[in-house]
């Protein structure tokens, strides 16, 4: 294993490459709004742009919502925030869908509607959401199980959890700030911290899913259901795990010290294991060979929770070497997987190419992912200015 220290971190400071690269995601942003029928965006070709919808959200279509609103935030463009009331209301139904990835759906989907855009629509179906997620909580576990209705898990149930729920936390005790619910505050702390304890690994790895003793609470086994192997650190794992202590810090002030210094460690490793061109494989185990699969939205989700805690630390010269690494990454994305508006090439401009959603069951390996897309934006939007690297 290298040194963390060992690899060049490029120095990415002319927010004109970051506003060209904000300019092609929205541009897609638009083309997608105008183009989507009967669902919200999945996953997408990268060749035609053409997406596969997900008819509910499956538990992605908060990610679409989400970019609406942060449009709306940056641009003030009253189409986008429209756009996103609309998707948001037709999330509303998922308040009661018994799964934990209603983190993902109301946090990003409605929550952001609320923290950026003052949005009461957005603030209520939040609420309404983060209520439902509530219920699914085993008090003796100390975590929210994936449910019965987890879209992309192999195993789901109250038996089953993973680390993909770890930013849930913020869900709850956004809502709880709103609603003035103390209880959803204390599931959201409890949950955050058991997930540090169940899936991250003495070396500080991911490791992705477990499975419960639902009567005692007591963790029978863990495994990676997405990985190469089940002992493997799947990039995600580990991107999910770093962007849930971070956005779990900024609504937890109280166990944001314990949060921050675990973001550090996942973040140093992450860091340490990254390629030497700061794009991840789709798995940490798998081989480093030209013909392996990359995984964009990992390193997406990474990049803008390593802002995140670039902003939190109060050491400069960390700080600094974190927000270096995330232009390095971000920097990686935008100059070789985001389709150009050269007039030559027939794809749409501004997707992210090269997302590997689930590598072992060969479903869309190398395609634009609606979470990687998100994530992206959001980074970008940090880099040029357009957001504190802390307000969501």
């Amino acid at each position: 294993m290298r040194s963390k220290d060992s690899k060049t971190i490029e120095d990415v400071k002319d927010t004109r490459v970051w506003e060209d690269a904000l300019s092609k995601v929205l541009a897609r942003i638009d083309t997608t709004a105008r183009s989507l029928e009967g669902g919200f965006p999945h996953y997408a070709d990268t060749d035609t742009g053409r997406w596969t919808v997900s008819e509910n959200g499956d538990w992605t279509g908060g990610f679409w919502s989400g970019m609406l609103w942060l449009a709306h935030h940056i641009t003030s463009d009253e189409r986008y925030r429209q756009w996103a009331r609309h998707w948001t209301e037709l999330l509303r139904p998922r308040a009661s869908s018994e799964t934990v990835f209603r983190g993902f759906l109301f946090y990003y989907g409605a929550a952001l509607g609320d923290v950026l855009c003052a949005d009461d629509l957005a603030r209520n179906v939040g609420i309404e959401g983060a209520r439902g997620l509530a219920t699914l909580f085993n008090e003796r576990a100390g975590i929210i199980p994936l449910g019965r209705a987890a879209e992309e898990a192999t195993s789901v149930g109250e038996s089953e959890a993973n680390v993909d729920g770890m930013q849930s936390s913020a869900l709850l005790t956004w809502a709880a700030e709103r609603s003035h619910e103390r209880r959803l505050r204390e599931i959201a702390a409890r949950h955050a911290l058991t997930n540090l304890k169940v899936f991250v690994r003495r070396d500080h790895s991911v490791v992705q899913s477990a499975s419960i003793d639902t009567a005692t609470g007591r963790v029978l086994r863990t495994y990676t259901h997405k990985g190469i192997r089940d002992d493997s650190t799947w990039t995600r794992a580990q991107a999910w795990a770093l962007l849930g202590a971070t956005v779990d810090a900024i609504w937890l002030p109280e166990e944001r010290p314990t949060l921050l210094a675990a973001a550090r460690d996942l973040a140093d490793w992450w860091l340490s294991h990254l390629p030497d061109d700061f794009v991840a494989y789709w798995d940490f185990d798998a081989p480093r060979e030209p013909s392996t699969a990359r995984d964009t939205s990992g390193t997406a989700i990474a990049t803008a929770a390593l802002l995140k805690l670039s902003a939190y630390s109060e050491d400069k010269a960390e700080g600094a070497r974190y927000r270096r690494a995330a232009e390095s990454s971000a920097g990686a994305l935008v100059s070789r997987y985001l389709t150009p508006t050269f007039f030559a090439d027939k794809r749409p401009p501004g997707m992210l190419t090269q997302g590997c959603y689930n590598y072992r069951l060969g479903l869309a390996t190398n395609n634009e992912l609606i979470w990687g897309s998100y994530y992206l934006f959001e980074a970008l939007c940090v880099l040029a200015g357009r957001l504190g690297p802390i307000e969501i």
